[in-house]
C-alpha cells in the first residue's frame, strides 16, 4: 500500500510516520513545505497550495492522509487559514482524482463545534468560533460536496480534540509547564472539563481507519476519556512529578480584563505574545467532546489517559 501522507514533518505526522513504518507492506510518503527532522528520506519538500507537486507525487498512491493545517491562534494574516486548509483540500481532491485515488484520511477538529457547547457528537451543528475552526468546517463542507459526485470514495474524518504527548510544544504543554513551574495562575474555579487526545491513541486510531474503515464517508470525534478538569491536571501533576503545586485563583472577569489588555499591548509592539484574550477564554472554556462513536466502532485505545498524562510529564517535566 502506498500511503501518501500530506503535512507529516509535524508532531503529529512524525509519531504517525513512525507507527506505519514498522509495517513493511506500507510504502510511505511525506510531502511537506517543511523538512522531516527524522524522515527525511521518504519526504519530498511541497506545499499544499502547490497542485503541479500533488498532482505529481500522489501517482500510484492508494491513500492520503491529509494532515496539513494552519492552526495556531495568531496566524497573520488570516486569509492563511481558508488558503491552506480550504484550498489545500480542494487541490489535494483534484490531485487524487487526476491519479485515480479515491481513498482519504481527513484530520479535522472538533474546533469546528465551538466553545462551552454540551458534550456534542458527530451530528452536533457546526459553530466555530475563530478562523481556525471555521476554515476546518469549509473543508469538511468541501469533502461533502464532493462525495455527492464520488460516491465510490472512502472519506474518513477524524475530529480530534487537543492532541498532547512527549515532544508537543502545544496549548498541553504550555498549560502543564506553568503547573510545573509553581508559577501557575487559575482563572476561575477550575472545574471546567478539557477533553484531550494522547498522541499514541491518535495515531492509533488513524491506522484503525486506514486498516479497517476501507468503505463509505466515516466522521469521528477523538477524544481519550475520562475528562479532566484542570483541578485534575494541577492534581496529577504533582502527583507525578512528586511535589506540591501552589495556585492562585482569579475571578474569570479579571483574566479576561488581563487579556484584552496583552491583546492591546500586542497591537502596539506588533509582537506575539504568549498570553491573550482568546487563550484566556478558551483555557476557561468548557471542551468537553463525546468519543461514543470512535470507541464503539472496534477500536481499542493502546493508552489509558492518565498514563499518557504521566508519559508525558515524566519525560518533560521530571528533573
Amino acid at each position: 500500500m502506498k500511503i501518501v501522507i500530506i503535512g507529516g514533518s509535524g508532531f503529529v505526522g512524525t509519531q504517525l510516520i513512525n507507527l506505519l513504518s514498522r509495517n513493511s507492506d506500507h510504502h510511505l510518503l511525506n510531502i511537506d513545505k517543511n523538512e522531516s527532522l527524522e524522515f527525511s528520506a521518504i519526504t519530498k519538500l511541497g506545499d499544499v497550495l502547490d497542485k503541479s507537486i500533488l498532482q505529481s507525487e500522489l501517482a500510484s498512491a492508494d491513500i492520503v492522509i491529509l494532515l496539513a493545517a494552519e492552526h495556531k491562534d495568531d496566524v497573520s494574516p488570516t486569509s492563511l487559514y481558508y488558503d491552506v486548509n480550504v484550498q489545500g483540500m480542494r487541490n489535494t481532491l483534484e490531485a487524487m482524482e487526476v491519479n485515480n485515488v479515491s481513498r482519504i484520511i481527513f484530520t479535522s477538529s472538533v474546533a469546528i463545534y465551538g466553545l462551552d457547547k454540551n458534550n456534542p457528537d458527530e451530528s452536533f451543528p457546526a459553530d466555530p468560533f475563530n478562523h481556525y475552526g471555521k476554515s476546518k468546517w469549509q473543508a469538511e463542507q468541501v469533502l461533502q460536496e464532493w462525495y455527492k459526485d464520488h460516491l465510490d470514495w472512502n472519506i474518513n474524518i477524524v475530529r480530534p480534540t487537543v492532541i498532547f504527548g512527549e515532544g508537543n510544544r502545544g496549548n498541553v504543554y504550555n498549560l502543564l509547564n506553568q503547573i510545573a513551574s509553581g508559577r501557575f495562575l487559575m482563572i476561575g474555579k477550575g472545574n471546567n472539563k478539557k477533553s484531550m487526545s494522547y498522541i499514541g491513541n491518535i495515531i492509533a486510531f488513524i491506522e484503525f481507519l486506514l486498516v479497517e474503515k476501507v468503505e463509505g464517508y466515516n466522521i469521528y470525534n477523538y477524544v481519550d476519556k475520562p475528562d479532566f478538569t484542570t483541578n485534575d491536571l494541577v492534581y496529577h501533576t504533582g502527583k507525578v512529578l512528586d511535589k506540591k503545586i501552589p495556585t492562585v485563583h482569579i475571578p474569570y472577569a479579571l483574566g479576561m480584563l488581563g487579556g484584552y489588555g496583552f491583546d492591546l499591548l500586542a497591537f502596539i509592539t506588533r509582537k506575539k505574545l504568549n498570553i491573550s484574550s482568546v487563550r484566556v477564554k478558551k483555557f476557561c472554556a468548557e471542551t468537553q467532546f463525546d468519543s461514543t462513536k470512535a470507541m464503539n466502532s472496534g477500536f481499542v485505545p493502546p493508552f489509558a489517559i492518565e498514563e499518557g498524562l504521566r508519559r508525558m510529564l515524566k519525560t518533560e517535566f521530571r528533573k
